[in-house]
């Protein structure tokens, strides 16, 4: 699993600062969370095969983090394609997306399915093999979401002394045990748990911006592997990101601590922040997080597995 960070700013884009978005790549299969201007540019200089992404989760009708959408939906028509595109978000997406399409004329040639949900309530949102994608309410002027992507458990270790200590030969009966199904031999049967550890997690992403902090967003992104999380203001600007519902970098540390998530990027600053000033955001939300590092432009993080 991969994270592609397209952009990483909020309000306005910059040279060399695209809006919010970021494209998450799963064993094949790709999902872009939000899509704010300059994400075309961003996944072409990137040389990524980006018009094959499965689904568009938006976290709130905002600007800058929808204003990218009618150039990747006339782009994608440039491919033959023949599964659906869903583009998920929370009320108005719908409407954004049929206004555009037709106020340009798009001419699309493959099936664009949008889909409103409650963001109010937490709810599983899309589900593929081997894992599901989750909203969770976010606090901020407009109805906003937080999403996570969620691997199903592993298997367990497999432990070939131990299937030899059963007189199991080497070969398909081991794969079948792997696999997590018991097999006959010798008139017996033998269950995976004889020959193998206890099931492992799989790995989690999540991605939270544009809200208030408060205690509830940590349960939602506990023990991510990677947590992207705004972090849009600095110290002395408290009163602005509540006034605006944001968070402070320092909020954004905080949320990482009480998820105990493994890897924190921060995203969506302020263009009041130049480039050598956002060193200052990340020494506040290290105050709480270590695992905590700036995101930007074009980075690409690898998530692996912790066992």
């Amino acid at each position: 699993m991969e994270a592609f960070i397209l952009g990483t700013g909020g309000m306005m884009p910059l040279p060399g600062r695209y809006l919010t978005s970021v494209l998450l790549r799963r064993e094949g299969s790709l999902f872009l969370f939000d899509c704010g201007e300059g994400t075309q540019v961003s996944l072409r200089r990137l040389n990524l095969k980006w018009k094959k992404i499965d689904a568009i989760f938006i976290s709130h009708t905002h600007a800058d983090h929808v204003t990218g959408l009618p150039g990747i939906l006339m782009l994608s028509s440039q491919v033959d394609r023949n599964e659906p595109l869903y583009i998920i978000g929370p009320p108005k997406i719908k409407h954004y997306i049929e206004s555009n399409r037709a106020s340009l004329d798009m001419y699309i040639n493959y099936q664009i399915i949008v889909i409103e949900i409650d963001p109010s309530n937490p709810q599983e949102v899309f589900k593929g093999e081997g894992f599901t994608i989750q909203s969770f309410p976010l606090k901020h002027t407009k109805p906003c979401v937080g999403y996570t992507l969620i691997e199903d458990e592993r298997p367990g270790i497999f432990y070939p002394d131990k299937a030899l200590a059963l007189n199991i030969p080497a070969g398909p009966l081991w794969g079948t045990l792997q696999r997590g199904e018991p097999v006959e031999f010798n008139g017996r049967i033998i269950n995976p748990s004889e020959v193998m550890g206890p099931p492992r997690s799989g790995r989690k992403f999540s991605f939270v911006t544009d809200t208030l902090y408060h205690e509830g967003i940590a349960k939602y992104v506990k023990n991510s592997n990677l947590l992207i999380c705004e972090g849009m203001f600095g110290e002395g600007m408290e009163e602005q990101a509540e006034e605006k519902r944001h968070m402070t970098a320092y909020q954004a540390g905080l949320v990482a601590k009480e998820a105990a998530a493994l890897s924190t990027g921060l995203i969506h600053y302020s263009p009041r922040y130049h480039d050598k000033e956002l060193g200052l955001l990340l020494d506040e939300a290290r105050k709480n997080s270590k695992n905590t590092f700036l995101c930007r432009d074009r980075m690409a993080i690898t998530i692996p597995n912790t066992d």
